[in-house]
């Protein structure tokens, strides 16, 4: 085990964020208890299965990492699953040029965005879920994951007789290839402008364009990129904004936590109409 502590820069809220991912569908947390968030997670490269459990104590966060490999490197990976490596200072002043962000920063405090461990799970789950319910596809997960509540190794999905809709088994085999040839890893995804990490993505085979940035935006958690093919998205912006809402110009307020504001207008629209 190796403990960390990271000194989260900008508003956080592991409560918040806690809360957002508990109900995020494609890879939801379960088993939380108290104020500690505990995952089990496949670190990068070595591919091996990774327990981490994080605590807030004001800015800084309290990782503790239990496993096998390079434990530095699997901390450093859950700080960018949980984007507490983005500085967020400046993230404040997008509200105060954005009222419609400001009200939903106030509603979801502290949130960051987090959800998917990897690149590679968040691969694997757009292949999941193209042309199936959420429910459907999140059963379809389920059934993958190993005792241990890990996704499997991409090493192990390449072998894996799969009975699944589709070409689904075909598109996983090729997400599980580019991850053990370095184009799924997250580090060097999110190092890169979003739109080239998106056009890397799109070599995948089954890896369309929706699927890409989900893999960018969400799996790699780059911070500013505005989703270009996410109808809910498109949706609320209308709602909040007008019909005739120009999204590349609203957006222009946002940087550099485009990807940020973004998230946040879909948690509200589900807020909204789950309500």
């Amino acid at each position: 085990m190796i403990k960390a502590e990271w000194e989260v820069v900008g508003p956080w809220s592991l409560a918040t964020s806690r809360a957002f991912w508990e109900g995020f569908a494609p890879a939801a947390l379960d088993n939380q208890a108290g104020d500690t968030l505990r995952t089990v997670f496949l670190a990068e490269r070595e591919w091996t299965t990774v327990t981490a459990t994080v605590r807030q104590e004001g800015s800084t966060a309290h990782i503790a990492v239990t496993g096998t490999g390079d434990l530095d490197a699997a901390a450093a990976q859950v700080a960018r699953f949980l984007s507490l490596d983005v500085d967020a200072r400046g993230w404040p002043a997008v509200g105060d040029r954005d009222p419609v962000i400001g009200a939903a920063q106030r509603e979801l405090p502290g949130l960051r965005p987090c959800g998917f461990h990897s690149p590679y799970e968040a691969a694997a789950w757009a292949v999941l879920s193209q042309r199936v319910r959420i429910s459907q596809a999140a059963q379809l997960r389920a059934g993958l994951l190993g005792a241990d509540g890990a996704f499997p190794a991409p090493d192990r999905l390449r072998e894996l007789d799969l009975d699944l809709p589709g070409r689904k088994t075909e598109y996983l085999h090729a997400v599980a290839d580019a991850a053990l040839d370095g184009l799924l890893d997250g580090a060097d995804l999110r190092e890169q402008p979003a739109e080239a990490a998106i056009e890397r993505v799109r070599q995948i085979k089954g890896i369309g364009p929706f699927a890409a940035e989900l893999v960018v935006l969400r799996g790699a958690n780059h911070p500013d990129a505005l989703p270009r093919h996410e109808g809910r998205l498109e949706e609320e912006i209308i709602f909040r904004y007008g019909r005739d809402a120009d999204a590349d110009r609203i957006a222009q307020a946002w940087r550099p936590y485009r990807t940020w504001a973004a998230v946040h207008l879909r948690v509200l629209r589900e807020m909204r109409l789950s309500s």
